[in-house]
């Protein structure tokens, strides 16, 4: 009996050929999708350049072309511009002061009476010497005539004994009286001369009275809001009195500043110089008034190395009022014909300050500056700048020297090229906020 050949074991069995095949094509198809992804983030996004990351504003090597989202290179990047100025600049001193009356006076009664009349506005300017307020003067009225008619009695008794004195006298060298007598009639005399002289006093003081029933304002300044009504039976005892005035022009303005500008404000008082102050609106900085510098503090205070100064505005338009806190702008020195350029221009980078200066090619160059001060947003450098030449202001986020620049009119509408500026500016703004902001390049 012959045996059929058996079947192979599984476990030896080939694979078809056709499995293998496919493996090459998979693993290419997945490599060409890798590799056209990266293609397609490298396009999107720009090249990666770790040189090229940090702070807009610091100063690093010449950048690397890329591309046109970059603002260099191929691309143009949309930027605003100043000028380099010759101009003088003022040195100044920057604080926070209080506004304080020169003078405030609590106007009070000095007779006690019902408040009959009040003849002021409150809020209004008043002059020294103004009628405020009348209180009921019948009483002091009444004072007076009493005092006059004592006076009056008492002069008539006085003549009476004068007279008497006279004939005493006669009879006296006719040997008609005695000495006794004589000298008793004189002293009477001088007695009622004393009477008349008290008399006088009551008449004065009455008067004094009655003159104090008509209210007046001690000093010219500013009423405030009244504090009694009409009718009321008003006293000397008052606390609050009748109202307030603050003798607000001029106004007084008291500040500090550091101890280290004193040799220069003392050095001006001393050669009688004028040091002019200037208040601004805490809030919006709009300028208020302009003083000048009366007087300083007689020692400077330890704990926080200031010395107080006193300031003086004439402030006829009532700008300033008591205990209103303003900024200060103390002007210390002039700056004569300084070069100046706009604060904004200037950039701080690893080797030091510097601004972008346009070329006539519209390319940019950065060129080295050392900051001095600033006055309405114009700083003083020194630096190789030209009068006339232009400096990047606004777009140096993503310059590098040889940058290709458009400059543009910041708000300015109405033609094609204006709108495609502001197309542009809107453009590379969204790419700034989507993109990672590159390092400023240093000037070589």
């Amino acid at each position: 009996m012959k045996h059929l050949p058996s079947a192979p074991p599984v476990h030896k069995m080939k694979r078809p050929a056709a499995g293998r095949a496919l493996r090459p094509v998979v693993i290419a198809l997945a490599i060409a999708a890798a590799l056209g992804a990266g293609a397609w983030r490298y396009y999107a996004n720009g090249p990666s350049d770790t040189h090229n990351a940090g702070n807009t504003n610091t100063m690093g090597g010449p950048g690397v072309p890329g591309g046109k989202r970059n603002g260099f290179g191929g691309g143009v990047q949309a930027v605003s511009v100043g000028s380099v100025q010759r101009q003088d600049v003022r040195v100044t001193a920057s604080a926070i002061g209080t506004i304080n009356a020169a003078n405030i006076a609590m106007v009070r009664t000095q007779v006690s009476g019902v408040l009959q009349s009040l003849n002021f506005r409150e809020g209004q300017q008043v002059k020294a010497g103004q009628w405020l307020a009348q209180i009921d003067p019948r009483a002091f009225q009444a004072q007076v005539s009493q005092a006059q008619g004592a006076l009056a009695r008492d002069q008539a008794q006085l003549d009476n004994a004068r007279a008497d004195l006279v004939r005493y006298q006669d009879l006296f060298g006719k040997d008609g009286i005695s000495k006794q007598q004589l000298d008793t009639q004189r002293a009477l005399v001088h007695q009622l001369e004393g009477t008349v002289q008290a008399d006088h006093g009551a008449v004065d003081a009455a008067q004094l009275q009655l003159t104090y029933a008509r209210v007046v304002a001690p000093i010219s300044g500013r009423a405030g809001l009244k504090q009694a009504d009409l009718g009321n039976i008003v006293q000397t005892s008052d606390t609050n009195g009748i109202v307030s005035i603050a003798q607000t022009q001029p106004a007084a303005l008291t500040f500090s500043v550091p101890a280290g500008v004193l040799p220069q404000i003392t050095a001006k008082l001393g050669n009688h110089e004028t040091l002019r102050v200037v208040a601004l609106d805490k809030s919006s900085g709009k300028p208020l008034a302009q003083g000048r510098v009366s007087s300083i503090d007689n020692a400077i205070d330890s704990s926080t190395d200031t010395i107080k100064i006193k300031a003086l505005f004439p402030n006829k338009d009532d700008a300033l009022f008591p205990n209103q806190t303003v900024s200060v702008v103390l002007q210390l020195d002039t700056q004569k014909d300084a070069l100046t350029v706009p604060q904004a221009a200037v950039l701080r980078g690893a080797q030091g300050f510097y601004v972008y200066v346009v070329n006539a090619d519209n390319t940019v160059s950065p060129v080295t500056v050392q900051p001095g001060t600033v006055d309405k947003g114009q700083m003083a450098v020194t630096g190789a700048l030209e009068i006339g030449q232009k400096v990047v202001i606004d777009g140096v986020d993503r310059l590098r020297s040889g940058a290709k620049v458009e400059i543009i009119v910041p708000g300015a509408q109405g033609n094609g090229k204006n709108k495609g500026d502001g197309r542009r500016a809107k453009a590379t703004a969204e790419e700034a906020a989507n993109t990672a902001s590159a390092p400023a390049s240093a000037p070589k």
